[in-house]
């Protein structure tokens, strides 16, 4: 059984293809759908639900990639976007992480990142690519808003949670069930009006829980 449900958002043809070819190769992707403009994924999306969606930011239609995610998160929270694209300027990498999207990597990068950064937003957890993570980081960081709310735990869950743990490794960590662990994840998103686990290690970041250093980009 097919563990990753996967679409494909890109307005060239042969670029959809590609991606198909290379990606169902691995047992744990299954392509449930492709569209050609972000208008056709919002069409689709509550048909086809997909754990995780590969867009490209700047497509035929009256909607780029940015719109796209950002509605696409409203309709289907748990859908994961994964942008992938030539374009790496701060502005539009800044505009796709605030539409929620949970991963960024260039077309030009190797397919394995693009393959990792699929795995790793189906666990819930960023990917970005090095050219750009550094400045994204930093911006974001100087963007978030401290907030106090957190309980103890809830703090040691963000902590292992920003150094890339999955719940169940948090769990084993704590000595806690991976539920437990799922109710303090949930908990800390909705005390710090986050959307996703890349809003979370940004927190972690300006609280001085972790480094740059840390983060595995």
């Amino acid at each position: 059984m097919y563990n990753i449900s996967l679409v494909l958002v890109d307005d060239h043809r042969v670029v959809r293809r590609g991606l198909r070819s290379y990606l169902e190769a691995f047992p744990d992707i299954c392509v449930v759908g492709e569209a050609s403009s972000g208008e056709e994924a919002l069409e689709q999306i509550e048909e086809w639900l997909p754990d995780v969606i590969v867009m490209d930011l700047l497509m035929l239609g009256g909607i780029d990639g940015i719109e796209t995610t950002r509605r696409i998160r409203s309709i289907t929270p748990h859908t994961q976007v994964v942008v992938l694209t030539a374009h790496t300027d701060d502005a539009r990498v800044m505009g796709t992480l605030r539409a929620g999207a949970i991963g960024y990597v260039r077309k030009d990068s190797e397919p394995e990142i693009l393959l990792a950064a699929v795995r790793a937003a189906a666990r819930g957890q960023s990917v970005l690519d090095p050219s750009v993570a550094g400045s994204v980081l930093q911006e974001l960081i100087s963007d978030t808003q401290i907030n106090h709310d957190l309980t103890e735990r809830e703090m040691d869950v963000l902590k292992l949670l920003a150094h890339g743990r999955t719940n169940r490794e948090i769990a084993e960590e704590l000595v806690v069930g991976e539920e437990t662990v799922k109710t303090h994840v949930g908990n800390i998103l909705t005390k710090l009006h986050l959307a996703h686990r890349t809003q979370a290690v940004v927190y972690a970041l300006k609280q001085g829980l972790i480094s740059l250093d840390d983060i595995e980009v």
